[in-house]
């Protein structure tokens, strides 16, 4: 399915600006955007995946991961195929990079905003989320599908590799509840050479998703002699704490993966250390992913210390709350920053 990609603009010079995303691709009749999925046609931009979801799943919303959000429920998940990024260690390039490895095609089953929604309201779902592949190259697709569910009382989430505009963002804040946002490292360099992107305009899109009121919680996936020197793990916890020490920090354990099977998996002492300092620049919520260790991925009270959500087996597999619906904290009514309601 196709439809028009209204996120973009006809410049002076003819060319079609869009304005999804910070790669900000400028194109000629019959281009494609970086992303694969968004292409000029007659003069005028169009998203070639609209209401083609290459992926649909119900997933713990602990999976997405979103921790301090509705926990224990479940998210409709779906996803489309392309990217704007690159990434060498990508988990899901057979979605992701389908469309520039495959010669532009796209492919995908009909799933209009309507019958996500409706599926999701007939599975019980507290949320959908946006997630398996970059949304913000099928922007309107998710804005639709949002906006509609926010109107049936769902929430969403968007997975994000975080290079939103601040003009797609100021679109989304009112639908959007929450988006977990990947910080892939702490340099120029990692960006452009391992994910075909840059760092600054997702610290930016960090920044301003936060302050546009939407819940933002932080993944970082930590790659052996890639992105794992204290001076770089310490400046992304430094950098979340600065903005606001109640954003919780993912940390995951990198394993081989597309271009990078050469690479180690991370051993867990990188993740604990990277734990620590994380709790050293003061952040309140910092979890550890990918490997089973139910003590950093449970939620404590930052006044108490005590463990008020407990999460044991497979991730989401088991979530035991004893906050109430207002996030307090039944042993010294701490209010734990998030969304629990």
């Amino acid at each position: 399915m196709s439809a028009t990609a209204w996120l973009s603009k006809t410049l002076s010079s003819g060319k079609v600006l869009c304005q999804a995303c910070a790669q900000s691709c400028k194109l000629d009749e019959g281009e494609y955007g970086i992303c694969g999925v968004r292409k000029v046609v007659d003069g005028e931009l169009k998203l070639l995946v609209y209401g083609l979801a290459s992926v649909v799943n119900i997933d713990p919303v602990e999976k997405k991961p979103m921790f301090n959000f509705l926990p224990g429920s479940r998210a409709f998940s779906f996803g489309t195929v392309g990217c704007n990024f690159s990434c060498k260690f990508c988990q899901n390039f057979d979605i992701s990079q389908y469309p520039k490895e495959h010669n532009h095609q796209v492919f995908g089953k009909e799933f209009p905003p309507e019958r996500i929604v409706e599926l999701a309201l007939e599975s019980g779902c507290g949320s959908i989320a946006y997630t398996y592949n970059e949304p913000i190259v099928f922007f309107e697709y998710t804005y639709d599908t949002a906006k509609l569910a926010h109107e049936k009382g769902l929430k969403n989430i968007y997975v994000t590799s975080g290079f939103e505009t601040h003009k797609a963002l100021d679109l989304l804040a009112p639908y959007i509840d929450g988006m977990n946002i990947d910080i892939k490292g702490f340099t120029e360099e990692f960006y452009k050479d391992i994910c075909g992107a840059r760092l600054k305009p997702v610290l930016e899109c960090v920044k301003y998703a936060h302050e546009k009121g939407i819940w933002v919680e932080i993944t970082t996936l930590l790659i052996p002699g890639k992105n794992d020197s204290d001076e770089e793990i310490r400046g992304i916890a430094k950098f979340i704490a600065e903005l606001d020490p109640s954003i919780p920090w993912h940390l995951s354990a990198f394993y081989p993966m597309y271009k990078m099977l050469d690479v180690p998996p991370t051993p867990g002492s990188t993740l604990l250390r990277a734990y620590e300092i994380g709790k050293e620049e003061g952040l309140k919520y910092i979890y550890v992913g990918n490997i089973d260790d139910e003590e950093h991925e449970s939620t404590y009270c930052p006044q108490c210390g005590e463990r008020v959500i407990d999460r044991t087996g497979h991730i989401g597999q088991y979530v035991t709350n004893e906050l109430d619906e207002n996030g307090i904290c039944p042993h010294c009514g701490y209010a734990l920053e998030g969304v629990w309601h």
